[in-house]
C-alpha cells in the first residue's frame, strides 16, 4: 500500500473522486487538519487579548477573501469595500434592532443585501475597466457613506447604532472564546467555498475575464453576467464580515467604514497575494497585527526616547505605505508567493542545487 506521506511525484489517482479532491496528496490534507486543530485549540492556551486579535484577524480574512474574489481572481478593481462592509453591518443592525430578527437570520440576509448592492454598482463594469472602474466604485463608497451619515431614520446618522451579541437559546456569544469560534466557523466556510469556486465553471470564467476579457467573450463567456456575479459574490462575503464586525464591537457608525478601510483591505490582498485565497488570510493577519507590533515597539523605544510616542500615528502611516511599496517592488505576488518559495526550498533541502 502506498504511504500517505508520499511526495507529489507521479500520478497515482485512480478515481474521479481522487482527481477532484481539493488536496490530492494525503500529507497536505493532514497538514491542513493540523493547522485547523491548532486554531481550534488556540483560545484554550491564549489570553483573552490574543483571542480578541484572532477574532479581528478572522473577520478581516473573510472580507479580504471576498475582495480577492473580485479583484484578484476577476480583475475588477474596487475601492468601495468600506461602504460594502457598512451595508452588511447596518443591515444586520436594522434587522436585529429595529425588526427584532435573530442574528442567524440577519447574518445571511446582510450578505444577500450587500450582494444586491454590490451587483448594482457592478453594472458599470461592462463598460468600464481599470482606473475608470476604480473611480466608479469610489463613487459607490461616497454615495453609501453619505447615506449612512444623513439617513437618520434608518441608520441613526453620525450617532450610529447599538447591536448585541448573537445568542442560541440561553447561550450568548458574549465571550471572546465563543465569538472566536463563530468567526472561525464562518472563515472556514468562506475558505472552502472560495477554494472550490475557482475549480468550477464559474470560477474559471472569472479567471478568464481577468486574463483577457475579449478572448473570454469570443469563447462564449457572458461578460456582463460574470462581472456582475463577481461583484455579487464578493460583496456577499464582505457584507458577512461587516455584520460580524458590528456584532463584535457592539456599535457601528459611518466613521468605521470610511475610505481608509477600503485602502486597508486593498493592501491586505496586495500584500497577501492577488488571486490567492490563502494569501488573503496572510495579508489580513499581517495588516491586522501590524499596528499591535508597532505599538509594542513604540512602548519599548519610549523607555529611552520618551517623545517617540507623539509620532506613532505618522510612523504607522509611513511604515504602512513603505511595506506596500516594498511588496510591489520586491515581491508583487505577496506573502503567498513567499510561502510557496519556502515550501519549495524545504522540499529540495539540503540538495538545493
Amino acid at each position: 500500500m502506498r504511504s500517505p506521506f508520499v511526495s507529489e511525484c507521479g500520478e497515482f489517482r485512480t478515481s474521479y473522486r481522487e482527481d477532484m479532491a481539493l488536496y490530492k496528496v494525503p500529507r497536505i490534507r493532514y497538514r491542513v487538519y493540523a493547522v485547523l486543530a491548532l486554531f481550534i485549540l488556540l483560545p484554550w492556551f491564549a489570553s483573552e487579548y490574543v483571542t480578541s486579535l484572532a477574532v479581528l484577524c478572522a473577520i478581516a480574512s473573510i472580507g479580504a477573501i471576498g475582495l480577492n474574489i473580485l479583484t484578484g481572481f476577476t480583475g475588477q478593481i474596487s475601492i468601495g469595500v468600506g461602504a460594502f462592509l457598512g451595508v452588511g453591518g447596518y443591515t444586520s443592525a436594522i434587522l436585529t434592532t429595529a425588526l427584532g430578527l435573530s442574528f442567524w437570520v440577519s447574518l445571511p440576509l446582510a450578505g444577500i443585501v450587500t450582494a444586491m448592492v454590490g451587483a448594482l454598482f457592478g453594472i458599470p463594469s461592462l463598460r468600464l475597466k481599470g482606473l475608470y472602474l476604480a473611480m466608479a466604485t469610489l463613487a459607490a463608497q461616497v454615495i453609501i457613506l453619505y447615506a449612512m451619515n444623513h439617513w437618520n431614520a434608518l441608520t441613526g446618522g453620525t450617532a450610529g447604532m447599538i447591536l448585541s451579541r448573537p445568542t442560541i437559546g440561553s447561550f450568548s456569544f458574549d465571550s471572546e472564546m465563543s465569538y472566536y469560534y463563530l468567526t472561525l466557523a464562518v472563515l472556514v466556510f468562506t475558505f472552502i467555498f472560495s477554494s472550490n469556486l475557482f475549480r468550477s465553471r464559474t470560477g474559471r470564467a472569472f479567471v478568464a475575464v481577468r486574463d483577457r476579457d475579449l478572448a473570454a467573450e469570443v469563447m462564449g463567456i457572458n461578460l456582463f453576467r460574470y462581472k456582475v456575479l463577481a461583484f455579487a459574490i464578493s460583496s456577499f462575503f464582505i457584507g458577512i464580515a461587516g455584520a460580524l464586525m458590528g456584532h463584535y464591537t457592539l456599535v457601528i457608525s459611518p466613521e468605521h467604514f470610511d475610505i481608509g478601510v477600503s485602502i486597508e483591505y486593498l493592501a491586505m490582498i496586495l500584500i497577501g497575494g492577488l488571486g490567492s485565497v490563502v494569501g488573503s488570510i496572510f495579508g489580513a493577519i499581517f495588516l491586522t497585527l501590524l499596528p499591535v507590533f508597532l505599538r509594542e515597539l513604540i512602548d519599548l523605544l519610549s523607555v529611552t526616547m520618551p517623545h517617540v510616542t507623539e509620532y506613532f500615528g505618522a510612523m504607522r502611516q509611513i511604515i504602512f505605505g513603505g511595506i506596500i511599496i516594498a511588496f510591489l517592488v520586491y515581491e508583487p505576488e505577496g506573502l503567498a508567493k513567499m510561502w510557496r518559495n519556502f515550501k519549495d526550498s524545504c522540499k529540495l533541502w539540503p540538495f538545493s542545487y
